[in-house]
């Protein structure tokens, strides 16, 4: 008999990912896809070896469903990567079901609880705001007393900017937190705010914290850290707090924070939830001189930053975890100095069905090195805090002009964007 055609099994990521790492490392993937990501998806379909569809919302279905085609296909998985919060409890399942190296599942829990990490990183000494779980709109308004407000009320098991509200009286702590309950209960069925949540609504209050919200990823291995990139994040204020509009990579260096101290407090961070071998995203702030930690997960960075990163320093994240799933080394050289460059995230500012994006006054900009469409004529876009994926468009990666402030500069490319909507 033949040996087995060994494959990283890639679990419950998206459309345009699954089409990249096809086209970049054709036979060396199993991708394990929710029927829903593919009947939606512009992209053609893999071959019936290559994707497995499955209710990832039942483990031991997909454990079992993908026994069945290891056997059917004659494959071996020799790794298991993951690139969605959603997916990363039952990616940590799967990866114990079958001998894989992949953080554990309750490291890949403290990741997700929003509250436990907080508390893990407090008791480990880490700088990061205070935090309490919530049962009603009264506790929110209780914890807005106590702290002197402002806050912030955000679902547990969350990710990005989804239903994260900054409340600056009682009144914002009673409406928020509602909407907040609101849109779980619209959310019931999506995985990411499963696992935690139980059958109340999961919500938690933190202190809110100013200061310059930085974004990074990181390799945990060895017992060190390897920084891959360290980008600044810009946000509007007429957008949904939280939002990040644009990335600025190489971000500048917080001159306050000593990148000795940088580097350990990584590793802090990532032990601290029971890491010990990663590929890591951290959001945190800088303030007072200190480095604030927002979240942490084991996966990279999303939104624009893979091709941003691509393209200020040749680097392929999502490559880069295939190598490190299958314990490959990575070559990867502490952070280049690089001109900036920005990826700017393109938002629909009204509802309704898409008619056409016109793009030419935005190719023309000398400073303009790429632009990604995701949406075609016919999608329905929606606004936060309806939906939160419905009205991005895609993003445009530009390198800035030195003398200009880069946030009008957003402002402007975003403005030479015509998008027309019935």
């Amino acid at each position: 008999m033949p040996p087995a055609d060994r494959r990283v099994l890639v679990v419950g990521t998206t459309a345009d990912y699954i089409q990249w790492l096809r086209r970049c490392r054709p036979g060396q993937v199993l991708f394990l896809t929710d029927p829903a990501i593919r009947r939606e998806a512009d992209e053609p379909a893999p071959s019936a070896e290559e994707e497995l569809l499955c209710d990832l919302a039942d483990a031991h279905h997909v454990r079992d469903a993908l026994a069945g085609h290891l056997q059917k296909w004659h494959m071996a998985l020799d790794g298991i990567a993951c690139y969605d919060c959603e997916s990363m409890a039952l990616a940590a399942r799967l990866a114990r079901v079958f001998t894989l190296p992949y953080p554990g599942v309750q490291a890949v829990d403290n990741c997700r609880d929003k509250n436990r990490s907080r508390v893990l990183w407090r008791k480990h000494g880490l700088d990061t705001p205070d935090v309490r779980r919530i049962d009603s709109a009264d506790d929110a308004i209780d914890f807005f007393r106590q702290t002197d407000g402002p806050c912030v009320l955000k679902p547990l098991s969350g990710s990005g900017s989804e239903l994260i509200f900054r409340c600056d009286s009682q009144d914002d702590c009673d409406r928020h937190y509602r909407r907040i309950v609101q849109g779980l209960a619209r959310r019931r069925d999506h995985r990411l705010y499963q696992p935690l949540a139980g059958g109340a609504p999961a919500i938690i209050a933190e202190t809110f914290v100013g200061g310059e919200e930085y974004s990074c990823d990181f390799v945990l291995q060895d017992d060190r850290v390897t920084p891959i990139r360290l980008a600044h994040k810009i946000g509007f204020p007429q957008d949904p707090f939280g939002t990040a509009k644009a990335y600025v990579l190489p971000g500048t260096w917080p001159e306050a924070i000593d990148p000795g101290q940088f580097e350990r407090t990584l590793y802090q961070s990532a032990r601290a939830l029971g890491l010990e071998r990663a590929v890591c995203m951290l959001d945190f702030i800088v303030k007072d001189k200190r480095m604030v930690l927002l979240e942490l997960a084991p996966r990279p960075g999303g939104d624009c930053l893979p091709s941003l990163v691509r393209r200020c320093y040749r680097l392929d994240t999502l490559q880069l975890m295939l190598d490190f799933a299958r314990r490959q080394p990575l070559g990867v050289r502490p952070l280049p100095v690089h001109p900036p460059m920005v990826g700017l995230r393109l938002h629909a500012e009204k509802e309704g069905e898409l008619v056409g994006i016109d793009t030419r006054d935005l190719g023309k900009d000398p400073r303009v090195r790429e632009i990604h469409l995701i949406r075609k004529p016919g999608h329905r876009i929606q606004r936060p805090p309806q939906d939160y994926d419905a009205w991005l468009l895609g993003h445009v990666i530009f390198e800035p002009d030195p003398h200009t402030d880069i946030a009008a500069q957003c402002h402007m490319l975003g403005d030479k964007l015509t998008v027309k909507v019935a």
